[in-house]
């Protein structure tokens, strides 16, 4: 679960109460324990990484996230270490972040959730080059038909959701497009509210049971 910009990782469980939500779902035989990883993806909370393999060096918060983070619960938890048992999801550039590694590395993650996220890579030349020259790569939006048939052969599922309200679900609305015509298994869904935590909070009950009913048969 990646976080967004400007943010941390206990906004997850202070904020949206993914803790809660599990406990009472698993209480109430609704869903499935999962194990939930939440690692902090900069140098500070208010330095903004993208969540991408940036330019410069020691940059690679992609690679830290589907190599390390993954390696890592593997060694730790008892988890069942295959793709078909993992997901990958986050909020706003977070979400960006889920859905830039999943089409990065289609192998490691069967279902990615995006909630309020964007497909366009900011324009930000701290992170991507003087000349951003790493903006193509770490664009979802152009990406989505190179990975197509990896992706469908996979059965990979994207679920992702934005605010009416909110600016960039036009760029969802777009990536939905790509994903239908790219006949890749996705659900979008437009909901009132805007580009904040009471959207989010008020959304978690959903994603969690989303992603426990799409891990069930791993």
């Amino acid at each position: 679960m990646l976080h967004g910009f400007p943010g941390r990782p206990l906004a997850f469980l202070l904020t949206v109460r993914m803790g809660v939500v599990e406990d009472e779902l698993v209480a109430k035989h609704r869903a499935q324990p999962l194990i939930l990883a939440m690692p902090f993806g900069s140098t500070g909370t208010f330095t903004d990484k993208e969540w991408a393999n940036g330019t410069g060096a020691d940059e690679g918060w992609g690679t830290f996230v589907w190599r390390d983070v993954v390696h890592a619960i593997d060694a730790r938890y008892r988890t069942i270490a295959t793709p078909a048992a993992r997901a990958i999801g986050g909020l706003s550039e977070g979400g960006y972040g889920a859905v830039n590694i999943a089409l990065q590395h289609p192998h490691e993650f069967s279902l990615v959730e995006s909630w309020s996220g964007y497909e366009r890579a900011a324009q930000n030349h701290s992170i991507f080059g003087r000349q951003l020259e790493g903006l193509a790569v770490n664009t979802p939006l152009d990406r989505v038909h190179a990975t197509a048939p990896t992706l469908r052969r996979l059965h990979t599922y994207f679920w992702f959701y934005s605010g009416t309200d909110d600016p960039l679900r036009l760029q969802n609305q777009q990536f939905a497009a790509e994903l239908r015509a790219a006949r890749i298994p996705h659900a979008y869904l437009a909901l009132r509210g805007g580009h904040n935590w009471a959207l989010w909070r008020g959304m978690a009950t959903r994603s969690y049971l989303v992603a426990a009913k799409s891990l069930a048969h791993a």
